[in-house]
């Protein structure tokens, strides 16, 4: 009886998987035409030095962004602070926190923010193109509640909800979407693994502020009056990702995690990626190394590519245990190349307690 549930999920989960693919191939003709670009860039250091592969393995905190069915692996409270100049040298912060949360044998909720900065800009006017009046900084976040749980043991989901904000000195814009995950675990050692992820799905967005607005004299009659211009609304960077992973255990305290993922996105190329974990424990403390690779039509060509990254990632994280209760406390890196923006560099450490 138990192989027959495990025979029936896994025919869900392919038959699900293959009805998908087709809906969501890549449209060059849609390249560009999404906003919100912010929500497809990983926040977080370890699941990013993968090559973000890491659609069906990924645990914890960093799943609120890989694939939310991961979040159901959090073993009590895992806290997370990361940071990233995005772009390299373009002068970018992107500042990233959350809290996981288990409240139950069987679910984990959890609480994330991105925020991105650009720095002070200097305001200008058409009378004042020097500026000289003044500065205002951009700012774009993302709120992330996500809620995952195990529903056997081999079938995981979860479901995460985000609020976008974009904002300059005199325009805004808020939308709302979800992300909805499941992972499928099998094996003697639960070493094979499946995921799938929808994300990005939600409401179109709209700037709206005093931006918009502009006084005009009517010479004919003395007269002022105020016109507001209409923006355009434009759709999020929906997608769906795809993937496995196979952990290759070599004794207790060592294993390799090779994974392979697919990103079919709505408004952007396709991607591929590859990662390869390696982990080795200690006795009071463990240290992954890790490196993988995005790949994307023409990503090499800087004519053509619509991608600034080049695909090539990499890094590090060492945790130790720390008190009494041996809670883990970490340390991660890592690094993604773009051209011609220089290396991207993303620092964190992620406190787990028991």
């Amino acid at each position: 009886m138990i192989m027959l549930k495990s025979i029936i999920k896994g025919s869900i989960f392919l038959g699900v998987l293959s009805m998908s693919l087709p809906t969501f191939a890549g449209n060059e003709d849609r390249i560009g035409s999404a906003g919100a670009s912010e929500m497809l860039v990983n926040p977080w250091a370890r699941s990013s030095a993968f090559g973000t592969a890491g659609i069906a393995s990924t645990n914890g905190l960093e799943a609120q962004f890989v694939n939310i069915a991961g979040l159901a692996f959090t073993d009590r409270t895992q806290v997370k602070f990361n940071y990233t100049n995005w772009l390299g040298g373009a002068g970018i912060s992107l500042n990233s926190a959350g809290l996981a949360q288990r409240i139950s044998e069987s679910s984990v909720i959890a609480l994330s923010i991105q925020a991105f900065g650009f720095g002070d800009i200097d305001i200008t006017t058409v009378d004042l193109p020097e500026g000289g009046i003044g500065q205002f900084s951009p700012r774009k976040n993302i709120i992330n509640l996500g809620y995952a749980r195990e529903f056997s043991n081999s079938i995981y989901a979860g479901l995460n909800i985000k609020v976008v904000n974009e904002n300059i000195a005199n325009l805004k814009a808020t939308g709302v979407a979800f992300d909805a995950g499941v992972r499928y675990v099998t094996g003697e050692q639960d070493q094979t693994k499946f995921g799938i992820t929808l994300k990005n799905v939600g409401t179109p967005m709209t700037f709206r502020g005093d931006g918009l607005s502009q006084e005009i004299f009517y010479q004919s009659t003395g007269g002022n009056a105020t016109l507001e211009q209409r923006s355009a609304s434009f759709e999020m960077p929906s997608l769906l990702a795809i993937g496995g992973s196979y952990d290759f255990i070599f004794s207790e305290n060592s294993k390799l995690t090779a994974a392979l993922g697919f990103h079919a996105n709505s408004f952007t190329n396709d991607q591929f990626n590859v990662g390869l974990d390696y982990g080795l424990a200690f006795d009071k403390a463990a240290f992954n190394i890790r490196a993988g690779y995005v790949a994307e039509k023409q990503i090499w060509d800087r004519e053509t590519s619509t991608n600034s990254l080049t695909g090539f990632t990499a890094g590090f994280s060492v945790d130790a245990l720390l008190g009494d209760n041996k809670s883990p406390m970490g340390f991660e890196y890592a690094v993604r190349l773009a051209n011609p923006f220089g290396p991207i560099h993303t620092f964190g450490i992620t406190l787990s307690l028991k």
